[in-house]
């Protein structure tokens, strides 16, 4: 049995998707992520504009994630997070969402492998874990429910 131990939640914020259609793969998806805020019992802060979410959208309808963001903590200490992930759902489900609905995240799936990259430090700890990550969708948000594996 896996243990897992809460880490964060990861509110970011994202703009328009820039979409590279038809590549040999599948269409490709730069997401910005523009700002947003972070916060768990031990660590907290804002995540700063310049990361993104490079999506590729696989032919079978799953969103192949690739995630790299810069968190700030509280005290000033930059972090760097790097997310793998999957995101699929039913067509009808996966529409709703495209188009900006709230739809509840148990009729999708949405997860995510994380790491980070910290300075010696207070946060240096991270640089030793592997998290995983539950997410939701928004209209210009993505939630992420992120938990430390023990």
């Amino acid at each position: 049995m896996i243990e897992t131990r809460p880490l964060f939640q990861i509110n970011a914020e994202v703009s328009e998707p820039q979409i590279t259609p038809g590549g040999p793969i599948g269409d490709r998806r730069f997401i910005p992520v523009t700002g947003g805020t972070f916060e768990g019992e031990r660590l907290r802060g804002k995540m700063l504009s310049g990361g993104s979410d490079c999506q590729l959208m696989r032919a079978d309808g799953v969103a192949d994630l690739d995630v790299r963001v810069t968190l700030q903590c509280d005290d000033g200490a930059i972090i760097f997070m790097k997310g793998l992930g999957l995101r699929h759902g039913p067509a009808e489900v996966m529409q709703r969402l495209a188009a900006g609905e709230d739809v509840d995240p148990s009729e999708y799936y949405f997860r995510e492998s994380i790491m980070f990259e910290a300075p010696s430090g207070p946060y240096e700890w991270l640089n030793r874990v592997l998290a995983i990550g539950k997410g939701r969708r928004g209209l210009n948000s993505v939630i992420i429910d992120a938990f430390e594996v023990l």
